[in-house]
């Protein structure tokens, strides 16, 4: 399948999109970058610099930008997810109807529909059917790949085939790419940790130092786990790199968007306040409801999941929610 793959179009040119065109276009790939705003994506292809959210970061050349989404549908032989969560559906319904045959499809959008509890990659095939269709996920700040930094992810189809294809289109000396059949739990350990990087974000707003932001982490994966397992995941891949690696990476490393907005909540913000000067999206914040919502139909303990919930959309203060947590019934660490 590699061989017939010749050109990646990305659809969705934020950071984390761009970062991935720039990267293979370093290994002579030919890529199209889409955008949704055509004035912006008119000024990128003359910087060659995506200045909004990957600045100092030249595009190559062999990378395409454009607005036109059917341009973008109709090049590519390999087709990326890129774009937030919340904007997923209304993409779909603009490409629903393109000639999809011969095309596969890769998703690296993080989140679950705080209504329906759909992953990415089952709202992708509720408007585009039983398309050949892996997810990519892992410890990756876009930063890090654009500059030609080792990164790590893996990517998961239920199709073992599929996902060694697509694994060998993205490898790289600088991104080393791992496979796996556990889609759900990949796609699960990829959104569920930004609802943990916001918690350990208010930790370091509130000042409370490595302990507390260790246990919040580490306890985090014990209900990242718990969730994904009821939902069909496998355990050992919430401890591998979909897992505690992006768990990891996400909590701890400073540029980190939800770990950032945590950090302005603990420090007494809005979560209006904080998300009004962001010009990313932090998909734990809309997560957070998601998996709260979907915590209490399932009836599985997730305590710091709630309190992050309640932060946000209760206005409920984080140093009550910090009481709360360390006053809870004393039990046996599972």
């Amino acid at each position: 399948m590699k061989s017939n793959i010749k050109t990646v179009s990305i659809i969705g040119d934020g950071g984390w999109g761009t970062a991935l065109a720039i990267n293979l276009a370093k290994q002579g790939r030919r890529v199209i970058l889409w955008g949704a705003f055509a004035n912006y994506v008119a000024q990128t292809a003359k910087t060659r610099e995506n200045k909004k959210f990957l600045p100092g970061y030249r595009i190559p050349l062999q990378v395409i930008l454009t607005a036109d989404i059917d341009q973008a549908m109709r090049s590519g032989d390999l087709i990326v997810f890129a774009c937030p969560s919340e904007y997923l559906r209304d993409i779909l319904k603009k490409i629903e109807k393109v000639d999809l045959r011969g095309k596969i499809f890769l998703s690296v959008v993080k989140g679950i529909d705080p209504q329906t509890f759909q992953t990415m990659s089952e709202i992708i095939k509720e408007y585009l059917g039983q398309v050949p269709l892996a997810v990519l996920s892992g410890p990756t700040i876009a930063r890090e790949l654009a500059a030609g930094k080792a990164t790590t992810a893996v990517i998961a189809s239920e199709r073992k085939g599929l996902a060694e294809s697509i694994q060998k289109i993205f490898n790289s000396p600088e991104f080393r790419i791992y496979t796996n059949t556990d889609v759900v739990g990949v796609e699960l350990g990829g959104s569920i940790k930004n609802v943990i990087a916001i918690a350990c974000g208010i930790c370091d707003g509130l000042g409370l130092g490595t302990n507390a932001k260790s246990a919040v982490m580490t306890r985090g994966l014990a209900e990242i786990t718990r969730l994904g397992l009821a939902l069909g995941g496998r355990r050992d891949t919430f401890y591998g790199l979909a897992g505690l690696g992006d768990l990891v990476t996400t909590c701890f490393n400073a540029t980190s968007r939800n770990r950032s907005v945590g950090e302005d909540l603990g420090k007494g913000n809005s979560i209006r306040q904080v998300l009004g000067k962001m010009h990313m999206v932090a998909e734990g914040v809309v997560t957070a409801k998601a998996v709260y919502r979907l915590s209490r139909q399932r009836k599985i303990p997730m305590p710091i999941t709630e309190q992050v919930y309640k932060i946000i959309f209760a206005r409920k203060k984080p140093r009550q929610a910090l009481k709360d947590l360390m006053g809870r019934e004393s039990k046996a660490e599972i």
